[in-house]
């Protein structure tokens, strides 16, 4: 049966047989995130997620979450601040990122994770590299250092916080008074029928667009043809209900690529070998670019390469690290490296001439290791436009009454261009994001 299509119902009342402060749509890590917040100040709250179980981008990602002033940096000797954190957070956007979304995430990024480990998740931070653009250690990660981990913990936070998930529950329509108050949504069940709920407060912590053929070609015309490695689910929905009720939207041209998509294996590759020295080399056996300026921008490098292609190369001691990350030693596991112990050998992995190899290998070999990959197209970092509050903007700029939007639904803090995006700045916005958009859900909600 094909889905449901998207709509808006315009109404004014929704007759459903629940109504609940606060509806969230998407369970992922900004939706588990607003729950957790939303039950710790009392506040009940219903998760509506369309997989059978929650995973989406969260769950696909490292898991890695990037915030300033935590617990967890004091206990590792790290005196970070969010005044810092915004800095290279607009730094990295050449200043293009909202300034206000900025300062609010950056603020807000430290409570929450702090929020967060005293519902069991044990953040530590990594401390042996810096990522692309970060001045201090602030990247946080559960032990497994993998984004379905992460999922899970907060899963298993929300839940025993008293948050009510419903599975299985595609939202198709909003329902919209004529002050385009929300009054409720609908959802499709697994065998078709479209289910009602109705609720006080709604948050799209949905999507992004990079699911959405239509919409990467129509907004994202540069990576039309790159490889999709996030969640089949990001098929645009915010963006398509924004369009029909009047909404705001912004940086549309704002994603997050990856230059170190495995192939054929379909895994992603750390970006920690090249921030300790790796180097991405073409078909010709040549560099060409500077892979410390960033991953998702290489992604465009690399596309732009004969075949699409590049290969990852480095030594010793970044194969080491490399390992440290269960997303490389899967790869691994199923062919994905390939060693050599002289030029010539490389040379031969590549397909290329042994004197047409760069210079710059000379600095961790031999022996040599390599990694075949393409560019990707991870998460689209454009969407509703949101104030400070999480609260989602007509065209006009003013608010709309009870309609809360954050993650993926949202616009981030990398501007409008692939190279606006700050390692983290998609659990960034989901984390943070979520955590403002419960606070500022609370005060909308009635009490009895």
């Amino acid at each position: 049966m094909a889905d449901a299509p998207l709509r808006i119902v315009r109404a004014e009342r929704l007759e459903a047989p629940l109504r609940v402060p606060v509806a969230i749509v998407g369970a992922g890590a900004c939706g588990l995130t607003a729950a957790i917040a939303l039950r710790d100040a009392g506040i009940e709250c219903v998760l509506l997620e369309r997989d059978a179980s929650p995973s989406g981008s969260s769950a696909l990602s490292s898991g890695f979450i990037p915030a300033a002033g935590t617990r967890a940096q004091a206990r590792q000797g790290i005196a970070d601040s969010p005044a810092l954190f915004a800095q290279d957070i607009q730094a990295k956007a050449h200043g293009d990122a909202d300034p206000h979304l900025v300062q609010a995430y950056a603020q807000a990024s430290g409570p929450a994770l702090d929020a967060l480990a005293h519902h069991g998740l044990a953040f530590g931070v990594l401390d042996n590299f810096l990522y692309p653009g970060h001045g201090l250690h602030r990247m946080h990660s559960l032990a497994q250092r993998t984004g379905a981990a992460l999922v899970a913990a907060l899963l298993q936070a929300a839940q025993d916080s008293g948050a009510d998930l419903l599975t299985c529950a595609r939202v198709t329509e909003l329902w919209v008074d004529a002050q385009n108050r929300i009054l409720g949504v609908g959802y499709e069940r697994p065998n078709g029928a479209i289910e009602h709920l109705a609720c006080e407060v709604l948050l799209l912590a949905c999507n992004g667009f990079g699911g959405n053929p239509a919409l990467v070609a129509e907004l994202l015309p540069q990576m039309r043809e790159a490889t999709y490695a996030g969640h089949t689910g990001n098929d645009g929905s915010a963006i398509l209900w924004g369009r029909e009720l009047g909404a705001g939207l912004a940086d549309l041209g704002g994603y997050q690529g990856h230059g170190s998509w495995v192939v054929p294996q379909g895994a992603l590759m750390t970006w920690a070998v090249m921030m300790e020295g790796g180097v991405q080399l073409n078909a010709a056996g040549r560099r060409f670019h500077d892979e410390t300026q960033g991953y998702s921008e290489a992604a465009v490098q690399v596309l732009a390469q004969p075949g699409a292609l590049a290969w990852n190369v480095f030594g010793d001691r970044q194969l080491a690290l490399a390992r440290e990350f269960p997303d490389f030693r899967e790869a691994e596991a199923a062919g994905a490296l390939r060693s050599a112990t002289s030029r010539a050998a490389l040379a031969a992995i590549i397909g290329c001439d042994a004197e047409g190899l760069a210079p710059e290998i000379s600095r961790f070999g031999p022996p040599f290791h390599a990694v075949r990959v393409t560019g990707a197209l991870f998460h689209t970092q454009g969407g509703l436009d949101i104030d400070e509050h999480c609260r989602v903007r007509h065209a006009d700029g003013t608010a709309f009454l009870n309609l809360l939007a954050a993650g993926g639904a949202a616009r981030g803090v990398s501007g409008n261009a692939v190279w606006g995006y700050l390692s983290g700045n998609g659990l960034l916005s989901a984390v943070a994001g979520g955590w403002i958009a419960a606070h500022t859900a609370a005060p909308l909600v009635p009490r009895s």
